[in-house]
């Protein structure tokens, strides 16, 4: 039995990914009604939004001393938002917390591809989908 289909059995949704230049997987999601375009990294904690672009979800933000840390960058300022709405091709969940933070630096990196992304779908999405990636077909399953 295929793996797709085992787990549709198991009331899994199936997203595909799109494997850029960078080597990193990328997805179209809603955040609040509102599509955009995301890297999937299973090394970030959290999922977040560029800062520039938390008007564009309709993100209530709040200030928090927490700060960010992240492969080649030092502290970087958060905000918080809680009880957002997120969906993923068919799998969807609310009251997720996103962190708005700078992602200048990202799309700056990706910029040479001609890409610029509105943030980062992390592990605390895995965890709560119960995360199954098939790197092969570029497939995520979430349930």
């Amino acid at each position: 039995m295929k793996l797709k289909k085992f787990l549709k059995a198991q009331d899994y949704k199936t997203i595909v990914l799109t494997t850029i230049p960078s080597g990193h997987h990328m997805l179209q999601a809603k955040l609040n009604g509102k599509k955009g375009l995301f890297i999937l990294d299973t090394g970030a904690s959290n999922t977040c939004v560029d800062e520039a672009k938390a008007q564009k979800f309709k993100l209530k933000t709040k200030d928090t001393e927490h700060k960010a840390t992240g492969a080649g960058t030092g502290e970087i300022d958060i905000q918080l938002s809680k009880k957002n709405k997120l969906r993923i091709g068919k799998w969807q969940s609310k009251k997720i917390p996103v962190v708005v933070m700078d992602l200048r630096h990202i799309n700056e990196a990706l910029s040479i591809f001609d890409l610029e992304i509105d943030g980062i779908i992390g592990a605390d999405i895995l965890h709560q989908g119960k995360g199954i990636i098939q790197y092969e077909k570029e497939l995520l399953f979430l349930k």
